[in-house]
């Protein structure tokens, strides 16, 4: 690679003259040459301190001899999207970013790239736009949100606006909370998608060991930052490129650290999503498998107690990776340039652990209270996948965040073609204690697969409703969601899968430890699987699907080629 960069300064004298003219000097001309690509902007804490990180990358690379060239694509945020149209566009930002990251990789060679993004797509969108370049690459997460008052999270959001908009709260209160809900920068402080993907890129073996949800505020983060560039000048000289890494033992090994930790369902969608850059195919029953045979360690919200930066204290993916070390494959490459066994061993004979650990004790807990070892494990796993004849493709319930009484559980319909109408009856009071609650088209070709995170809040801050209302939906779901929610569930309604067909109080039964979701009745009445698979036929032959507006630009591009949930959701 390193040859390729200089070659193609020699074609065109212009080259360098573009360099020379942004302050480079002569000299800058013949190091090597090192793409920073960060979502720095003013779009949402998780970005606005990537500037910095993406300072110290370019002192470190300077000072390991190479030469930095600083690009952005800023990132935005499902917190300013929920409850109109902006959400829609969420999930193709992700498509967007990696696209750009591939056009400032590809427009010139390179020696190496570091990217740098804390949050919940453009964290694999730069891991998608890494497997495609694959040039030596190093991501650097952008760490974790300082918590709130009592420990709190940025969630909050969720029952101060559900009650807000009943009146069950003073305007104080949701003052309060909008003044203290986001302390810091850094990524929301729950094991939300922003926090699973920052650890599942460590997961991976593409950051610096104990990276992913490091305190934003710290100034360990600006360290690690600037071992970073200097280390990819090394990954450059050695000829370690991303594809080196990001292999199928190294995605096997990231879906068991997610079944450790009660990751977000939506790393079902990314980490397919960027195994499919590679030519990988990550199949959702792997996940299922994982959260059978791997212990459940994470005690962090929304399933557990504590929050992100108490996680890193107690040792952070380290320690997980220490504790299932028998479960993963320890030989798989990094960006270190040594084995995930190797930067284990490596952390211990360091103090890493100790160091992390002190700070834990100022808040009077110790590690086992947040990160359990397996001895100490109540349950396996977080994940499970269910099929039958509603989501022949499958669909995703994240168990964990399911009180036990809805494992099993069968209930009427109450049919809503969109979130908006869904979220309003529940608000009304329209839903009642045992319905199941269905969303459809809104999965990525109907609407862009927006999150329904406004939803199961209502739901769950309901007190009528929680814990006996469930959701179904072709949609996604907020990492911070809790609750029985089933999304992702394919085919989609907009492709005429069998949700387009569910009618009003058809039962629905959604069985976990079954691993199924299936119409069982018609009208309040149970039906023999033969008699729903002639219903389901019938009702197949007279649908239509709804009509739309029309669609111009990136939503459009998106909804007409994106996959399907359950298969990553990259566009075709």
């Amino acid at each position: 690679m390193r040859q390729k960069c200089q070659d193609a300064r020699k074609l065109w004298a212009q080259v360098d003259a573009l360099r020379l003219g942004m302050n480079w000097s002569e000299e800058d001309t013949e190091k090597p040459h090192i793409l920073v690509d960060d979502v720095f902007g003013e779009s949402h804490p998780g970005s606005f301190h990537l500037d910095v990180l993406s300072e110290e990358a370019a002192i470190g690379i300077y000072e390991n001899g190479g030469k930095p060239a600083r690009h952005h694509v800023t990132d935005i945020c499902d917190g300013w999207g929920q409850g109109h149209d902006g959400m829609n566009y969420i999930l193709a930002s992700r498509e967007v970013i990696a696209d750009m990251v591939e056009l400032h990789a590809s427009v010139i060679p390179w020696d190496g790239m570091v990217l740098i993004s804390s949050c919940d797509k453009s964290i694999p969108a730069h891991l998608m736009a890494a497997a495609r370049v694959d040039i030596p690459t190093i991501h650097i997460p952008g760490g974790s949100m300082r918590s709130g008052p009592g420990i709190t999270t940025s969630g909050l959001a969720g029952p101060i606006s559900a009650k807000a908009k009943k009146g069950q709260i003073a305007d104080a209160e949701v003052r309060n909370y909008k003044l203290t809900g986001c302390p810091s920068c850094g990524a929301c402080q729950f094991m939300g998608t922003a926090s699973t993907m920052q650890c599942m890129a460590e997961a991976l073996g593409m950051t610096l060991p104990g990276n992913a949800l490091l305190p934003a505020t710290f100034t360990e983060i600006r360290r690690i930052a600037r071992l970073a560039g200097r280390q990819v000048v090394r990954l450059a000289e050695q000829g370690i490129t991303a594809a080196k890494i990001l292999t199928k033992d190294a995605f096997v090994n990231a879906i068991k650290v997610h079944a450790a930790i009660g990751g977000s369902t939506n790393a079902l969608i990314h980490l397919p999503a960027i195994a499919h850059e590679l030519g990988i195919t990550i199949e959702s029953e792997m996940f299922d498998q994982a959260s059978r045979e791997i212990p459940y360690l994470a005690n962090v919200q929304p399933s557990g107690q504590y929050v992100t930066e108490l996680f890193w204290f107690a040792g952070g993916i380290p320690l997980v990776q220490w504790y299932i070390k028998d479960y993963l494959n320890l030989d798989v490459m990094t960006v270190t340039g040594k084995t995930l066994g190797e930067n284990l061993e490596q952390l211990w004979q360091d103090g890493f652990f100790d160091r992390c650990h002190q700070h834990l004790k100022t808040f009077g807990l110790s590690p086992d209270d947040v990160i359990r070892p397996v001895s100490k494990a109540k349950q396996y796993g977080s994940i499970a996948i269910l099929k039958g004849n509603i989501a022949p493709d499958g669909s995703v319930i994240k168990y964990s965040a399911v009180v036990p009484s809805m494992h099993r559980h069968t209930g009427p319909a109450a049919v809503f073609d969109s979130e908006e109408a869904a979220q309003q009856a529940i608000i009304a009071g329209k839903i009642k204690p045992g319905d199941v609650v269905v969303i459809r088209y809104e999965g990525p070709r109907g609407s862009g697969a927006p999150e329904m995170f406004m939803t199961t809040d209502a739901i769950v801050f309901d007190e009528t409703l929680n814990g006996t209302v469930a959701l179904v939906t072709d949609g996604r779901f907020s990492g911070a969601t809790r609750g029985p929610c089933v999304g992702h569930v394919s085919p989609e309604a907009a492709e005429g899968g069998p949700l387009a067909l569910v009618e009003d109080n058809d039962l629905i039964e959604i069985d976990i430890p079954g691993r199924q979701l299936n119409i069982v009745g018609v009208a309040g009445e149970r039906k023999s699987p033969a008699e729903i698979a002639a219903i389901l036929a019938a009702r197949k032959a007279a649908w239509q699907p709804p009509a739309r507006p029309s669609r111009k630009g990136i939503f459009k591009q998106f909804t007409e080629k994106a996959a399907s949930l359950m298969a990553g959701a990259y566009t075709k």
